[in-house]
């Protein structure tokens, strides 16, 4: 009995290939196979040595113990205009394969504080989730004379601003017209750091829209000695953390108030957002998603951040994505208000 010639035992797609001298065809490319051996960057929106810039180094240490195969995750400072220039740069620049994402507030400001130099839509930016609802106050240290909302709004003082699109100038300017306080911006200063080292330097009085993490990381002496006198949180309900500070929602006495308040307030709820660029293959959102989930979880990230004395109350990016959408559902009228107010001297 004659054997079988060789070939009719193999599929006939491999029995081509292989006389045609090519190799085997390739399985599918997964998230895991990309990032093997791959660096992968996390662009900081702002100076380093301020909170952002902490909180994103210790994310980096964990969050790459999660991105199968990865060598590993730098950081890459680039402050301006309160996050905007990384936030341009992650839209329009950065590679769009996985390797590259960001932490910015920029997208979630883009609404209200959208400037001619934004060049992105933060509906099309791709989302990774949001690390912490941020505590975000006005605090004063360098002006005895104003420890209260009351004095601030009768007694002139400075604050330090980052310009157009920024948390500081936004929550200066929304005080300034709704509550009459007598707050001069200075502005100037690239990120938070620079305006954490001015009110170091008594350049200005204080900030406004500076989140609370971030002067308990950098400066926690500044808050136990009771160097900075808090005059209002910027949340919709007193903050467990500062119980004798009224709430801004506490200040507002008229509908229009709490309507231009709780759109400016609800942009809060995102205080850590990391986000890449539009477009990247579905493996990869797959995969920074699954990374950010499991470090919120990672009992290093959790120890850590207990140790800075930070929340860990993250967001999903469905969830990130849903409150996006959320906010730019809201009326013109009230949006186009805001907008003007913020954009006032």
């Amino acid at each position: 009995m004659v054997k079988a010639a060789w070939h009719k035992l193999l599929p006939a797609c491999l029995v081509a290939t292989m006389m045609a001298g090519a190799p085997p065809p390739l399985r599918a490319e997964t998230g895991d196979d990309f990032y093997k051996g791959k660096t992968v960057t996390l662009v900081v929106g702002y100076s380093a040595g301020g909170g952002f810039d902490v909180y994103a180094r210790g994310f980096a240490k964990f969050v790459r113990n999660h991105i199968p195969g990865a060598s590993g995750v730098v950081v890459q400072n680039m402050p301006g205009a309160g996050s905007l220039t990384a936030t341009n740069y992650i839209a329009n620049v950065a590679p769009k394969d996985g390797t590259v994402f960001a932490l910015a507030r920029a997208p979630v400001m883009e609404l209200l504080a959208g400037t001619p130099s934004s060049a992105f839509d933060p509906l099309k930016l791709t989302w990774i989730g949001n690390g912490a609802t941020d505590l975000t106050v006005c605090g004063v240290m360098n002006n005895p004379n104003v420890r209260t909302m009351a004095d601030a709004q009768a007694i002139p003082f400075t604050l330090a601003g980052l310009g157009p699109g920024s948390d500081e100038d936004m929550f200066t300017k929304v005080l300034n017209a709704l509550f009459n306080t007598k707050a001069r911006l200075v502005n100037g200063y690239p990120a938070g750091a620079e305006a954490m080292l001015a009110v170091e330097r008594g350049e200005v009085d204080g900030r406004c829209g500076w989140s609370y993490s971030s002067l308990t990381t950098a400066k926690p002496e500044w808050v136990t000695s009771h160097r900075v006198k808090f005059l209002v949180a910027l949340t919709v309900e007193r903050s467990p953390k500062l119980p004798d500070t009224p709430s801004i929602m506490e200040l507002a006495t008229t509908d229009r108030q709490r309507q231009i308040l709780g759109l400016v307030v609800g942009s809060q709820i995102m205080g850590r957002p990391f986000f890449a660029p539009p477009g990247l293959p579905a493996d990869r959102v797959k995969a920074l998603r699954a990374a950010f989930e499991k470090t919120m979880t990672d009992p290093g990230f959790l120890a850590d951040r207990k140790a800075l004395n930070e929340d860990v109350n993250p967001t999903n990016a469905e969830d990130v994505e849903a409150l996006l959408r959320k906010s730019f559902a809201t009326p013109r009228e009230l949006v186009n208000e805001t907008k003007t107010i913020i954009a006032g001297r």
